[in-house]
């Protein structure tokens, strides 16, 4: 159990002792600086602790925020401070200091333990309270102020608002949150944790998409109603997690991962359902999951370049920022560009309602419509500032491409002829190609040899560290390339079950390259480098799958077997890493945050 030590005179009649005590906590007294000192080291090193000044007035909700959040190593508001064990020692170390140096005391001792901590190179966090109440009054007057204060604010419908994500689309805004908030409280209310119900939310939607598969008006209807019902339990996982406080390792990875596999999966679903009707739409579902996995990765990519960039301003980054200003434009800026609660509910109404052909191509329209505009908005940035990007950013831009070790050993032999190829050499070598994969018939060795020309140029791209101004679409060049490839090759086959194994080998891939997304947003870093190179890198199995096409041409009904086995390898060495990687490493958690309190 965790501990708080109630520092200074408790003051009569305080419920402070009971708000603690309903936060799990087990309340010890400590009148001094010495009993305080005591009172630590008699609590394990290995559990959470806590501190808080005995005069403290504020909303049950604002100790919650400061002494239980489990994603930081220290947390802080007025008046209370609490510490996990990766900073305990310079808990111990602050504490053994005011011991000796009382002199350096003044205010409420728990802000002085934190500022000292933060002093001793600990990152303290101090969650935005907003309209919350934590203070430690001096006099009688301002404590009566302060309880006013607290007795004017709802604190519960504060926790129940700041559940809600702070910036969401348009539909989970007006459609979703209004509502999903109070099945939020009711299900944390109940015990049940935010993993139970992403839990809920896949199986919900892996029916749905067994529903899609029948072929039937029945089972079209029934798929996009419970498409939507798996959205609303998506929202609402995130929301008790935000209520509850209650974030975790696993709950990161199964976040991370789980809504790609529910929305992959229901493409696939469409797809069966369409074939029993005759009708084969598998190119269109594999050609709208590589248009989603690649807008993606231009967010992620993006992002991971521009974040920690120094002169990071542009005159289309300050245009955005007055079009932000002006409240309707936020809206639809949002909505163009088909989130993911504009993208199911028009996959689920489309469902129910028409075709699989037509649920795709209004899928790949709109998505295309939305890549272009975001895409086109980050290069406009990207030129127009003068941006410097850090080791770091280039190093997350090299994890993202996915170079295997055919790319580095053309990248050390290259690299020296073409420094600071980049983008550039990305380009020509995916253009080549993609053409040539589109122009010439299946199997054809000029094929391989295009794949041969990649894998070359793949390793001048990474063969110097990608700070260009463009050098962060890289990655999703080469994610487009290696997918599309997939595509044509399957496709070109013509025999059946080719496209099929094509979605279960680029699901395999992709699962691959969002794990790597989640770990480096995570801080922990890119996938061990034996992962990438036992699946081959990027341009490996680019290369394999134009070889496989070309040794299997004279009998093509092989090819979806060898490509089936490819997806098997794939995805068992990736998951089983994964799977070890989130479970056992301690990763930090990856939420988004909700409004400000």
């Amino acid at each position: 159990m965790p501990t708080v030590i109630l520092t200074g005179l408790p003051v009569p009649g305080s419920p402070l002792a009971d708000d603690l005590r309903s936060l799990g906590f087990d309340v010890r007294p400590a009148a001094t600086p010495q009993e305080t000192a005591a009172a630590l080291a008699l609590v394990p090193a290995d559990q959470r602790v806590a501190l808080v000044d005995g005069g403290f007035v504020g909303h049950a909700h604002a100790l919650r925020l400061a002494l239980t959040d489990p994603r930081f190593d220290a947390c802080a508001v007025t008046g209370a401070f609490a510490v996990q064990p990766g900073a305990r020692a310079a808990l111990d170390r602050a504490a053994a200091l005011a011991v000796t140096s009382p002199e350096q005391q003044g205010g409420p001792y728990p802000d002085l333990l934190a500022a000292a901590v933060e002093a001793d190179g600990t990152a303290v966090q101090r969650p935005d309270l907003g309209t919350l109440v934590a203070a430690v009054p001096a006099s009688a007057a301002e404590r009566d102020a302060a309880s006013a204060a607290v007795a004017a604010v709802d604190g519960e419908a504060v926790r129940l608002r700041t559940a809600v994500k702070s910036r969401d689309g348009f539909f989970t805004t007006f459609f979703i949150s209004p509502y999903s908030r109070y099945i939020a409280r009711w299900c944390a209310r109940r015990g049940l944790t935010p993993n139970q119900i992403t839990t809920a939310s896949l199986i919900t939607a892996l029916i749905a998409a067994g529903c899609a598969a029948t072929g039937e008006r029945g089972g079209y209807v029934a798929a996009g109603v419970l498409l939507l019902v798996s959205f609303v339990l998506d929202c609402v996982d995130g929301q008790v997690a935000r209520y509850a406080l209650q974030y975790s390792t696993m709950g990161a990875w199964l976040d991370a991962t789980f809504d790609r596999a529910k929305e992959y999966s229901f493409y696939a679903g469409l797809a069966l359902g369409a074939a029993r009707n005759g009708d084969d739409v598998w190119a269109l579902a594999l050609g709208a999951m590589i248009l989603m996995t690649c807008r993606h990765v231009v967010d992620f990519a993006f992002n991971e370049a521009n974040h920690d960039a120094t002169a990071n301003t542009s005159p289309t980054a300050a245009l955005s920022g007055r079009l932000d200003s002006v409240g309707w434009t936020v809206w639809v800026r949002r909505m163009i560009i088909l989130p993911i609660g504009e993208r199911w509910a028009m996959i689920a109404v489309l469902t129910a309602v028409t075709s699989p052909r037509i649920v795709f191509y209004a899928l790949l329209v709109g998505c295309a419509f939305g890549a272009l505009y975001t895409t086109a908005g980050r290069v406009l940035r990207s030129l127009t500032r003068k941006a410097k990007r850090t080791d770091r950013a280039a190093q997350a831009l090299a994890d993202l491409a996915d170079s295997g070790p055919i790319a580095e050993f053309t990248g050390r032999i290259v690299g020296r002829m073409a420094p600071g190829a980049g983008i550039a050499a990305a380009v020509i070598g995916s253009g080549a190609l993609l053409w040539a994969a589109w122009a010439y018939a299946f199997g054809s060795r000029q094929v391989v040899v295009a794949a041969v020309f990649y894998a070359v140029l793949a390793g001048a791209a990474v063969a110097r560290p990608l700070k260009g101004a463009l050098d962060w679409l890289v990655p999703p060049v080469f994610r487009a390339a290696e997918y599309t490839t997939v595509l044509i090759l399957a496709a070109k086959a013509d025999v059946p079950g080719a496209l099929p194994a094509a979605f279960g080998l680029v699901a395999a891939v992709a699962y691959h390259h969002y794990d790597t997304v989640y770990r480096i947003r995570g801080g922990t870093g890119a996938p061990p480098h034996w992962l990438v190179r036992t699946t081959g890198g990027h341009e490996g199995r680019v290369l394999l799958t134009t070889v496989l096409a070309s040794v299997l041409a004279s009998r093509a009904t092989d090819f979806p077997v060898a490509l089936t086995a490819l997806a098997v390898f794939v995805a068992l060495v990736v998951l089983v890493e994964s799977i070890r990687f989130w479970v056992s490493s301690g990763a930090p958690a990856v939420h988004d945050e909700g409004e400000p309190a």
